[in-house]
This record gives C-alpha cells, structure tokens and sequence, in this order.
C-alpha cells in the first residue's frame, strides 16, 4: 500500500486564477513585448470579466476603463488607442472562443481553467470528443489534460488527436479507464509528434491496448521527454513487453514505470528491465502481480545498482517469486533512498525471511513496509521484526496474516516504541494479538501521529479494548483517524461497553469498523445504549459497520435516526 494516497501526482501543474496569469504576463515581458502584453490583458480581460455580449460601443468604453490598469504594471500606457482593426478582430475572435471553452466546461460542470483540462468521470461521448478537439486553438497554454474514468470514449480518440498540435506545450494526458482501442493507440502514437513536451502518460485500466502497444511506442522519438507512463492492467502481452522495452530505450529520462495487473508481462520483463538499466532517474517501478518468477526476480535484482534514486519498488502479489529473494535480497541494498518496499503476497520462504532480516533493517529511509501474507514470517526463527527498531522513519507497517506467534509479536510490539513517526500499523489476522495487545501500550504512547490501527480479526478480548479504551482517555490516540476491529467475535458485552463508554474520546475518527465475521449472528447487548449515546460526540465519523449485529426495529430505527442526523453512514444487515 501506497502511504501517500494523499499526495499529490508527480508533475501537477499548478493553478492560478487569470489574473494572476495577466500579471506575472505584464511583469515577465514588459520590457521588449509592451503590444502584445496589453493584447493579453484585454483578452482575458474580456474573458472572465464580461458575462454577456458587448456593443462596440460598450467595448470601446471597456477599453477606456481599462487603460488604467496598462499604466500600473508597465511603460505601454496608450496601447488601447494604438491598437490596429487585425488586432481587435483576432481579440474578438479569440473571446468568443474562450466564451465556447467555458460553455463547454459548465456543461459538466467544471470551471475552464486556462493550463488544464479536468474532464475526468463526466460521461464524455464520441460527440464530445469531436467538440473538445474542435476547441483545443483557443486553448494554446494547456498543460495537463485529464479524461480518465470515461468510458465512452473508446474507438473516437482520433477525433481529438489530430488538433493536440494547438497544445504543444501538453505535458500530462491522463486517459486511464477510457475503453481505449487499439485504434485509439495508433492515433495517440502519431499525435506525440504534435505533443514534443509530453512527460506523463496515463493510459491505465485500458484493457484493449493488450497486443496492440506497438501501434502506440512504434511512434516515440528518441527525444522524448516522457518520464512517467502507466499502464497498470492493460491486459499487456508478452509481444507488448517486447514493444515497451524498444521504447524505453528511447526514453533515457524514465522516472516513473507502472506495470501492475499484466498478469501475461512476466515472461518479457528480463527485455524491459535490460533496456531500464539505462534510466538512471528511475523513482518509482510498480511490478505488482505482472507474473514475475524466481529467474526473473534475480534478474531484475541484477539492474538494481543501475537505479540510485529509486525510492518506491513494488513486486507484490509475484507468488512464483518465493524463494527468490535469497540472492535479490542482498541487492536491496542499492537503495540508499528507497521509502517504500512492498513484497506482500509473494509466498516467501523462510530462506528468503533469513536474508531480509540482515538487509531491511539496513534500508535507513524506508517509510513503508508491506510483507503482510506471507505467511513463512511469522513461522520464521529469524528474528526480523526486532530490526525494524533501526527504521525510525518507519510510517506505515502492514504485517497482516503473517502467522505471527506470540514470540514474534512481542518482538515487534518492543521494537514498535521506537518508530515515533508511526502512523498506519496493520496488524489484522494474526490471533496471537488476542490477549496480548498490552505489549502495544508503549507504542501507542509513543506513536502519537497513529492514524490508522487495524487489529481485524485478531481474537481480540475484553482486556485488548481496555487497552485501546485507557489509550484513548488518556490522550494518546488523538490523531486516530481509522480503527477496524471487525471479526472479533470474541469480545464479550462487557468488553464492547467498556471500549464505547471511551470511544467519544477518538475526536478524530472517521472510520469504526466492529463487524462480526461473515457466517456470524449476534443480539447487541447493554453496550448500544453506550454506542448510542457516544457515537454522536465523534464530529468527523463518517463510517460505522455493524454488520452481522442482529438489530431490533426499535435499534435500528435509532441508528437510522442517528445516520439521518449526523451524516454517519451505518452499515448494519
């Protein structure tokens, strides 16, 4: 798991309003474009100040008006007056295309925005394509175009690439999710012509494009300056692997490749990753369940050292790699800068635990670490979790159904004390934490950043929500945000009312999970008049699960009125 869900996509283009755009214009190029800056200020100014259709003699008294506004930011005090008739027709011209980008937009209601267009999940047809492109020559400065999550739009990109040549300056296109052909891909290719500055492709969850990437690479120039390409499930072949591999080596300034869900790729990423050794940027490379095997894990290991500033590698959900990591292990060492290593789901051996136990503790930047469902760990006599302790800047651990034994959890919860910047530890189906979450009271004391504990099936009991319940009367889990303690069938009433008579403490939850396991039924006892009477005190909860709990009419139409006034969405049967 990614731990910056939140964070913004490398290469976001930042906004600004018009007017600061008109500005910083007149500042950067006052001194030798005089004309042209007092073109720009009326034309935008025409743009966003005007709401309806002007006389020419309400636009001429405009121009007057605006003469002032000339004199404050530069030396081109009389150029309303000097204006030439060609010059006023093309500023007409281009209001009345800006005024078509804005009508436009509001039709789905977004707001155009001078350098992006946010066109994502609007139900965008053929029909719309054809109008957008025929926009694309008032739109000169975009540089970020995004219509991902639009269904419709496959087999009809070809009405809007011909016109990416009136945006050149395109350095983001995000067509993820677009039911893309490969006719689409083809006519993609050759628009990258017209789009020389492009550095981010997202062309993710297009299952089509499988078998037909050439039509796409065959088209890159080798001086590209793309730098970010997505393509997670795409269905992508082992012949796609070979036409990527021949493109990244026309793309020297890779930083970020994704991969992810090509279950078909595996056999031909030992030809990508020959052709990645030349990409010395490379940041970030998401390998998740493309059918990687032991060889083709060494394989890769082996280009490590050509990756300095790598700082996220994904290779989860790769079962066929386990054993693998005896000898990839010790390469891990490359990555003097990684913060995020995610090997969950990939059937370790204990072989493989042994060397990772000498290395991970050795990865001093690493922020996050999933080896959740490998289940070997937990079984392991190495003592890997003790090292964590040498990873202090540690924010996110998911050990989930790793077999812990009680040895093994004492072991982290010691270590745990130590990571002060902790703020997502998943600990969910491993019951040796049942009965012994007291080994966390330390850690919960010390990791005062704790957003997230999931502790979901875990045989958790009475005296586990006392510890969660004094943690949160005494202060420590303020920044609390998620708690999942679902699948704990086991907690009798009196545990649940104790940890309810506490909850409103949580003031920053938003998520409470208490759900019984799937084939469960069970009556609620004294603890929901706590449950009641407490919840409503959590001003940002906005998730309750209940499921399986089996609710009177009269519980259930207090939890109906509690949802209805509060805007809590209750999930109960």
């Amino acid at each position: 798991m990614d731990i910056t869900g939140s964070e913004k996509k490398e290469g976001e283009v930042q906004k600004r309003s018009p007017f600061d755009m008109i500005f910083s214009q007149i500042q950067r190029k006052k001194s030798d474009k005089g004309k042209s800056n007092i073109f720009q200020v009326k034309r935008f100014f025409k743009a966003f100040d005007r709401e309806s259709t002007k006389t020419t003699q309400e636009k001429n008294e405009q121009a007057s008006d605006n003469k002032p506004v000339a004199a404050d930011y530069g030396d081109n005090r009389k150029e309303n007056e000097e204006t030439s008739p060609t010059e006023e027709d093309e500023l007409d011209s281009d209001t009345a295309g800006w005024w078509k980008v804005k009508h436009f937009m509001e039709k789905f209601g977004k707001k155009a925005e001078l350098y992006f267009i946010n066109l994502n999940n609007c139900g965008l047809t053929a029909t719309d394509m054809k109008e957008l492109g025929s926009l694309m020559t008032f739109l000169p400065d975009v540089e970020e175009i995004d219509l991902s999550w639009n269904e419709l739009v496959g087999g009809s990109l070809v009405l809007l690439t011909p016109h990416l040549c009136h945006v050149n300056g395109l350095r983001i296109l995000s067509l993820s999710n677009c039911g893309l052909t490969a006719e689409d891909a083809g006519a993609l290719g050759e628009a990258l012509q017209h789009i020389p500055k492009l550095q981010v492709l997202d062309l993710s969850w297009n299952s089509d494009l499988g078998g037909a990437l050439s039509r796409l690479t065959q088209h890159l120039s080798s001086t590209s300056e793309l730098k970010s390409l997505n393509l997670t499930e795409c269905s992508l072949k082992a012949e796609d692997g070979d036409s990527l591999a021949k493109a990244i080596g026309k793309m020297s300034r890779m930083e970020v490749l994704e991969l992810s869900e090509n279950k078909e790729l595996g056999s031909a990423l030992k030809t990508v990753t020959e052709e990645l050794k030349n990409c010395s940027c490379l940041t970030v490379l998401k390998l998740r369940s493309t059918g990687l095997r032991q060889d083709g894990i060494n394989y890769l290991s082996s280009a490590f050292q050509y990756w300095p500033y790598l700082r996220r590698l994904d290779l989860s959900c790769n079962k066929a790699t386990g054993g693998g990591f005896r000898e990839a292990a010790a390469h891990l060492t490359a990555f003097k800068q990684l913060e995020l290593l995610d090997i969950h789901q990939c059937c370790l051996s204990k072989d493989d635990v042994t060397p990772l136990t000498q290395v991970i503790p050795l990865l001093s930047n690493l922020q996050s670490l999933d080896i959740s469902s490998n289940k070997s760990i937990g079984l392991s006599s190495e003592h890997l979790f003790s090292r964590l302790r040498f990873l202090p800047k540690l924010k996110f651990v998911n050990i989930s159904n790793c077999t812990l034994k009680q040895e093994s959890f004492a072991e982290l919860a010691d270590a745990s004390r130590y990571l002060m910047d902790l703020q997502i530890l998943d600990l969910s189906w491993n019951k040796c934490v049942g009965g012994n979450l007291k080994l966390l009271s330390e850690t919960l004391k010390s990791a005062t950043g704790l957003q997230r504990l999931l502790v979901s099936s875990c045989n958790l009991v009475t005296q586990d929500l006392a510890v969660i319940a004094s943690a949160a009367q005494n202060g420590h889990l303020e920044s609390l945000e998620q708690l999942d303690i679902a699948y704990n069938d086991t907690v009798p009433d009196e545990g649940w009312s104790l940890f309810f008579e506490s909850v409103a403490a949580l003031k920053n939850i938003v998520e409470l999970d208490i759900s019984l396991k799937p084939a469960s039924s069970r009556e609620c006892g004294p603890w929901f008049i706590h449950l009641l009477s407490n919840v409503v005190k959590l001003p940002k909860l906005k998730e309750l699960g209940m499921q399986r709990w089996a609710l009177s009419a009269a519980e259930r139409q207090q939890l109906s009125r509690i949802q209805m006034e509060n805007n809590i969405n209750i999930h109960y049967d």
